[in-house]
Parts: structure tokens; C-alpha cells; sequence
């Protein structure tokens, strides 16, 4: 398991395999990067140190990204 210590690379490829990615062309690939990156950030921010369990959590119901994002209560 990683720990909330793992370089942001490292997660992004074994999380969301990164290296299989289709997304190839253009800035396409830098900004998807940049969104996982925020995704991981708003989940250590939050106290998760398992992101692969807190991306299921934020994925069973949109008011748990909302609230993470602390766009709503």
C-alpha cells in the first residue's frame, strides 16, 4: 500500500495507471496529470493516506467531492 509519503509520480501511475493512458496529444496529457494532481492533494489535505480508498469514497456520491473540495457543507 503507499503511504501519504509516496512521490505524486508514483501515485498517479499505480492509482490511476498513468502509463496506460491514452490521453496522448497536445497539452491533453500535462493537464490530466494536473487534475490527478489536485485530486491527491485534496485527499492528503482532507487526511487520507490511502488515495486509491479515498477515490472510492469521493466516487460514490457527488456531495463527498463537493465537500472535499469544500464547496458545499
Amino acid at each position: 500500500m503507499l503511504s501519504s509519503y509516496a512521490p505524486p509520480e508514483k501515485v498517479r501511475d499505480v492509482t490511476y495507471g498513468e502509463d496506460g493512458s491514452r490521453v496522448r496529444t497536445g497539452n491533453a496529457p500535462q493537464n490530466m496529470a494536473s487534475i490527478r494532481n489536485l485530486a491527491i492533494a485534496a485527499l492528503r489535505g482532507d487526511g487520507w493516506t490511502s488515495i486509491a480508498s479515498g477515490l472510492r469514497w469521493a466516487s460514490r456520491d457527488y456531495l463527498n467531492v463537493l465537500s472535499l473540495l469544500k464547496l458545499a457543507t
